[in-house]
């Protein structure tokens, strides 16, 4: 039974995964921020139903340090 939930977590993720790349997830022009990390890796997570038409999205507010 755990190899059953194990093989459905990963064959889950590697959905996820596919999801993101075809959305332009993991190109090279992308700037690295808080939010195409978080729109990535919860795409990702969300994997099949990003098929079902889930968009996740993030919307990251980061502190800015003091001057």
């Amino acid at each position: 039974m755990r190899n059953l939930i194990g093989l459905i977590i990963v064959v889950w993720l590697v959905i996820g995964g596919v999801a993101a790349f075809q959305r332009g997830y993991f190109g090279d022009n992308r700037d690295v921020s808080c939010k195409t990390t978080g729109d990535t890796a919860l795409t990702i997570v969300v994997g099949p139903l990003n098929y079902a038409g889930a968009n996740p999205k993030v919307d990251c507010k980061v502190p800015q340090p003091s001057k």
